[in-house]
């Protein structure tokens, strides 16, 4: 495995990469607000190719920038450099070279990190500075496009919205006309003006315009306001009587009258400083002047009357059915509406004009593009690694499945549960010298018989030859002139004082341990217990 792992890592050929970073946004897109709020307009955002620098929208631009419909140039020009070299472009792909151009937006910005990858050196430059310009050119295409479609779409609705307007005005005038009704002129509005005064008021471009009170409701309260004046006025003029001199703000003074009352007042004075204020003199004086008052107020009567039939008059001009005067406004508020809405248009497509002339600068490259100066695969330390790795995975695994399917048992723990008796010491093979103790304070201990009965030595398995007689003649030494019975046959073994079980790792797979173990089941004879002649001393 390791062997293959690196003939493939010096078989591979080395792949290059080269890089740049292109900024998406715009850095004169804050100076057009009037141009961002016809953006804002669902209507008009379908057309204008919103490139704004929200998370979504970018994610978008990230998408698109990968997509086959942009980089199909870069790809012909690729495929037409390889197959200039004698390569078999046959089986050449877009679906598989685009994964070779990777696009990363950079967390927190509008950055985009672009590389591209390639086994052939001399391609990676020329290749992505194609990249770089595809997508400058790509960044201004789908603005223009959609400016244009916008400018097309207004340009529509405004020659289909100016013979609505003029119809309807001309039909809110022949009402008028037909039903005696004062004429509004609609005067046609500045699509300038108009959004100058939306916009000083708040009002978005494509908003509703609130229409005031129509001429008829005006001349009607006006009329109905002068009526009532007079009215007053001559209520208290007749109130006045000949007592006092009522004077309407509206009417100038008569001076011969108003000086011959005065000069009758200024003698009426003077005879109340000398005479007594019954002298007939001054009753003829008092007299003269409630008459001048009369008369002054009785001219005013008049005057008022006839201001008062004129309004009167005026009021009922223009006093019309109900249902006529509804009919009026509802005909001018859809002329007056029709024509702000075309006034509204048109100052959008003078916006939209200006915005298609303008120049815009392209997406911003804020680096070079760059050719890496070492090739960034095949790892070869890496795939080596991974060799050697998956060698030993493969290797522990193919052994657990011979180990399996041979059912032979390594393991202290396994031997635990499948001997019937305790273990009672755990040897060293690797050391037999150090087997004298252990057996011998086994022979004193576990295996002491007053009786000085044999004690049959039981192999698990298969024991190493070298290691079973080594066994023995240490525990023959240890009992000295006790028969000991190296023996399988559980017939002569259950003869004996002590039955004791020798065990190595390997030595025994699961079917025999489970023989064994209903042998000695049968046989109705207790065994004392087992060792283990492995490479460890520690008893678990």
């Amino acid at each position: 495995m390791v062997l293959l792992s690196g003939f493939n890592a010096l078989s591979q050929k080395p792949v290059w990469e080269g890089q740049f970073q292109i900024v998406l946004e715009d850095k004169d897109s804050g100076q057009r607000g009037l141009f961002k709020a016809l953006q804002a307009n669902s209507l008009f955002s379908q057309f204008t190719g919103n490139t704004g620098t929200s998370r979504s929208s970018l994610k978008t631009e990230v998408k698109i920038l990968t997509s086959p419909s942009v980089l199909m140039p870069v790809y012909q020009f690729v495929k037409k450099q390889k197959q200039q070299q004698g390569i078999d472009v046959e089986g050449f792909r877009l679906s598989d070279w685009v994964g070779n151009v990777k696009v990363d937006l950079q967390r927190g910005t509008s950055v985009l990190n672009i590389s591209y990858q390639d086994t052939d050196k001399k391609l990676i430059l020329p290749v992505i500075r194609l990249i770089s310009k595809t997508y400058q050119d790509y960044s201004g295409r789908d603005r223009t496009r959609g400016i244009s479609q916008s400018v097309s779409y207004l340009e529509k609705q405004i020659s289909e919205l100016r013979k609505e307007s003029a119809k309807s005005m001309r039909s809110a005038q022949a009402f008028a006309l037909d039903n005696g009704l004062p004429l509004e002129g609609s005067g046609s509005l500045s699509a300038t003006g108009l959004m100058s005064s939306q916009m000083a008021q708040g009002n978005s471009l494509t908003g509703g315009a609130t229409l005031g009170p129509s001429s008829i409701d005006s001349s009607r309260s006006a009329a109905q306001s002068k009526v009532n004046s007079l009215m007053q006025q001559l209520a208290a003029a007749r109130a006045a009587g000949e007592n006092t001199v009522y004077v309407a703000p509206q009417f100038e003074a008569n001076i011969e009258l108003y000086g011959e009352l005065q000069q009758l007042q200024s003698q009426l004075e003077e005879k109340l400083a000398l005479l007594k204020p019954n002298d007939q003199s001054i009753q003829a004086l008092k007299r003269r002047i409630s008459s001048r008052t009369a008369y002054i107020n009785q001219q005013t009567i008049g005057l008022l009357e006839g201001q008062l039939n004129t309004a009167q008059a005026q009021l009922t001009s223009v006093t019309r059915p109900r249902d006529v005067v509804l009919k009026h406004r509802e005909l001018m508020s859809k002329a007056l509406r029709d024509e702000k809405t075309l006034a509204g248009l048109e100052g959008q497509l003078q916006v939209m004009q200006l915005e298609k002339a303008r120049q815009t600068e392209p997406w911003e490259l804020i680096s070079t593009p760059t050719l890496l100066d070492n090739p960034v695969a095949p790892n070869k330390k890496k795939i080596v690694a991974l060799g050697v790795l998956g060698g030993l995975v493969l290797g522990a695994g193919a052994a657990l499945v011979v180990d399996r399917r041979r059912g032979l048992v390594f393991s202290k723990g396994e031997l635990k549960k499948a001997l019937p008796c305790p273990l009672l010491k755990q040897l060293n093979v690797a050391d037999p010298s150090s087997w004298v103790e252990p057996i011998e304070l086994l022979a004193a201990g576990t295996l002491a018989n007053p009786g000085d009965g044999a004690i049959a030595l039981i192999p698990v398995g298969t024991v190493p030859n070298g290691q079973l007689d080594q066994f023995g003649r240490t525990l023959q030494q240890a009992i000295g002139n006790r028969e000991l019975k190296i023996t399988t046959d559980l017939l002569q073994s259950r003869d004996c004082s002590h039955q004791l079980l020798l065990a190595s790792p390997g030595g025994a797979n699961r079917l025999q341990l489970e023989h064994l173990k209903m042998r000695l089941a049968l046989q109705g004879k207790p065994v004392t217990g087992w060792v283990l002649l492995d490479k460890s001393q520690v008893v678990s």
